[in-house]
């Protein structure tokens, strides 16, 4: 099967090239969105059909494959988290002919006479926060973002950067852009972003203003405490001497399992954006506590849940290659067996103990699972206990 994917903007004059018109003028199916459809339908031939692109997209395709040669309509360039991916990734074998247009952060980046070999680009659209959190926590000099009229609007996501203190930034809104009547650009501060509406499509440019502090461990004093108790807290040089074990630059996912101030799920965001962090903690008063120093700290993204871990639901997360333990409350036995099945093989499991009988309760438990003890580091900090950071491999 053969697609023609034409990319076009919100122009209600088009112009094509005489190869496209050729295109165009020779076939008869046809396929884009509705608003696509509204664009092109007096240039094309007589007796054409349109499949209109809409979810779920599985039936879209059930269509196509009654037609040997289908011509496609999608917005600016078809290989830009397009449609032309779309077709390539269900229907692998189909032969692709892509005339490309401009993307829509091109349009935008013309528009604003910007450069933009080097943005950082982010897609929202129908699409979870994931990767737009990690360029925030990177810190890009310069992140497009491909919007949706949902869940990521201009103004949430200005109150997003804003919760968390990203306040560093500009924001640049493209309205509709390539309609000559009705294209709008504007360049804002994030508070003037928030409560504002935006005509859709659109989409944004995010320009950095000033480098935001991003310490290599976090001194205690910048976490909210439970109860002020200095010693609910994983100490600075063991946090970042457990995620150095755990290692996290080549992990996906990471499971803290006791989470408490939330310290060790906060400094892996830090270090490593890219992570999935699952947080879990069984005291009410966790919730606020890593919702204020994720806050503070500026790490958004992370998945925390407050229960009993050992009786609690765990077959909707993602699977963990990663795990801390930061508090087990005497239930190591049955965390370790909960946990040994759902890790992923080569998944790496980090607990520090803080005394005889939580070392010998870590150690027995691993034993009589399907992981190895690979690794114990003793450790001591001005006046505290000795810390055994242990780890243990599957």
């Amino acid at each position: 099967m053969k697609f023609y994917v034409i990319g076009i903007d919100d122009n209600k004059e088009q112009y094509f090239t005489e190869k496209i018109n050729e295109v165009i003028s020779t076939h008869h199916i046809f396929s884009g969105g509705a608003r696509h459809h509204e664009i092109v339908k007096d240039l094309l031939p007589e007796d054409y059909r349109w499949i209109e692109i809409k979810v779920p997209l599985d039936e879209v395709f059930v269509l196509y494959k009654e037609y040997d040669e289908v011509v496609v309509f999608a917005s600016g360039d078809p290989l830009f988290f397009g449609f032309a991916n779309t077709i390539q990734r269900k229907m692998p074998k189909a032969e692709l002919i892509v005339y490309p247009y401009f993307n829509s952060l091109q349009l935008l980046a013309h528009r604003l006479v910007l450069p933009y070999q080097d943005m950082h680009i982010v897609s929202l659209t129908g699409r979870p926060w994931h990767k737009f959190d990690e360029a925030l926590i990177l810190g890009y000099n310069m992140i497009g973002v491909l919007t949706d009229n949902k869940l990521h609007i201009p103004s949430l996501i200005a109150q997003r950067m804003l919760d968390y203190g990203y306040d560093n930034y500009t924001m640049s809104v493209g309205e509709l852009l390539g309609n000559n009547e009705e294209e709008k650009v504007s360049t804002l501060k994030l508070a003037d972003v928030v409560n504002r509406e935006f005509a859709f499509p659109n989409n944004i440019i995010l320009c950095k203003t000033y480098s935001r502090k991003r310490p290599f461990g976090i001194p205690e004093s910048e976490f909210n405490l439970l109860n002020g108790r200095a010693k609910m807290i994983t100490k600075m040089p063991i946090r970042l001497l457990s995620l150095s074990m755990l290692d996290l630059r080549e992990k996906h996912t990471l499971w803290d399992i006791g989470f408490c101030t939330g310290s060790v799920s906060i400094e892996a965001k830090l270090q490593f954006p890219h992570l999935n962090i699952i947080a879990f903690e069984i005291r009410e008063e966790g919730k606020e506590l890593i919702e204020i120093n994720s806050r503070k700290i500026g790490t958004p993204g992370i998945d925390f849940h407050i229960g009993d871990f050992t009786t609690a639901d765990i077959s909707s997360y993602p699977q963990p290659d990663a795990i801390f333990i930061g508090g087990h409350g005497g239930k190591m036995k049955e965390i370790i067996k909960k946990v040994e099945d759902i890790l992923l093989p080569n998944g790496i499991i980090v607990f520090n103990s803080v005394s005889d009988e939580s070392f010998e309760l870590f150690h027995s438990s691993i034993e009589k699972s399907c992981m190895t003890l690979n690794e114990i580091t003793s450790i001591k900090i001005n006046d505290h206990n000795t810390i055994k950071i242990m780890k243990a491999i599957k």
